[in-house]
C-alpha cells in the first residue's frame, strides 16, 4: 500500500472523527454565539477530511470515492488518534479536546505547508486558517473555565486528569510513514511532539494550571485499535450508507 495513501487517511480519520464528535453540540451550545462557533469548527474539521480523502481517493485509482472512504470502511480500518473519540462530556472536556487538536493539528498543517508533494502542501496551508482560528477560541476558552469560578476551574482541571494520557497517541505514525519522512513528505512527529509540550506548556502557565506531571500515555493510537466508544460513532455516522446503499442527495 502507498504509504501516502496511508498518511493521508491518517490526517482525514482525525478530521472526521474528531467533526462527528464536536458535531453534537450541535443546537446544544451554552449560549447561540458559542453553539454556532463550534458548530463552524466541526464543518471545518469535515471540510478538511473531506479534501485528503479526494486525495487519497484519486491516488488509490480503485473506484473508491472519498465518501466510500469516509463512510463505508469497518472499524479496524480506521486509523485515526484515541483522541479524537473521546467522549464530549460537558464542556469544560470539550474545549480541552479541542485545544489539544488545534495545537496539534496547527503544527501539522505548519509543517505539512512546505511538504515536497505539492497537493499535500496545499491542502495543508488552507486548512491551517482554519485551524489558527480554532486554536484562539479555544484557547480563549480554556483560560475563561481555568480563571473564571471554582466550578469552571474544578471541571477544566478534572477533564485534563481523565483524558491527557490520551495527547501523545496525536503523534503516533502510520506504516510507511518513516519513510515519506525521509522524502521531505511529512514532518517528524516526534520533533512535533517536543513543539507541542513545549506550547502547552507555556499556555497551561498563562492559564494558571498545573501542567500534568504523569507520564504514562495509552498506546496504540492509529494502529486499528480503538476505544470503546469508537463503534457507537461509527455506527451513527455510517448509517445511512449502511441502511440505504448507494443513496445520494
Amino acid at each position: 500500500m502507498n504509504p501516502l495513501y496511508n498518511y493521508l487517511l491518517k490526517l482525514a480519520d482525525d478530521s472526521l472523527i474528531m467533526g462527528q464528535r464536536l458535531s453534537e453540540w450541535c443546537g446544544e451550545g451554552p449560549y447561540l454565539e458559542e453553539d454556532i462557533a463550534l458548530t463552524n469548527i466541526a464543518l471545518d474539521e469535515l471540510g478538511q477530511a473531506n479534501n485528503f480523502y479526494q486525495y487519497a481517493s484519486r491516488l488509490a485509482d480503485n473506484g473508491q470515492t472519498e465518501d466510500d472512504l469516509a463512510f463505508l470502511r469497518y472499524e479496524h480500518e480506521y486509523v485515526n488518534a484515541h483522541w479524537t473519540e473521546l467522549p464530549n462530556e460537558d464542556y469544560a472536556q470539550t474545549i480541552l479536546k479541542v485545544y489539544v487538536f488545534a495545537v496539534y493539528q496547527k503544527l501539522m498543517y505548519q509543517a505539512l505547508s512546505n511538504s515536497a508533494d505539492e497537493e499535500l502542501a496545499a491542502i495543508a496551508q488552507k486548512s491551517l486558517k482554519e485551524v489558527k482560528y480554532h486554536y484562539t477560541h479555544a484557547n480563549s476558552w480554556m483560560k475563561i473555565f481555568a480563571q473564571g469560578t471554582e466550578e469552571s476551574k474544578t471541571r477544566l482541571v478534572s477533564a485534563v486528569e481523565n483524558i491527557w494520557e490520551y495527547t501523545k497517541g496525536l503523534f503516533a505514525k502510520v506504516e510507511g510513514e518513516d519513510d515519506l519522512i525521509a522524502l521531505n513528505i511529512v514532518p517528524n512527529v516526534d520533533e512535533l511532539y517536543k513543539e507541542f509540550v513545549t506550547i502547552t506548556q507555556k499556555d497551561f502557565q498563562d492559564f494558571g494550571l498545573e501542567y500534568p506531571t504523569n507520564s504514562f500515555m495509552q498506546p496504540k493510537s492509529r494502529t486499528g485499535y480503538h476505544t470503546e466508544y469508537f463503534g457507537y460513532i461509527l455506527c451513527e455516522l455510517q448509517y445511512m450508507q449502511r441502511a440505504y446503499p448507494g443513496c445520494t442527495w
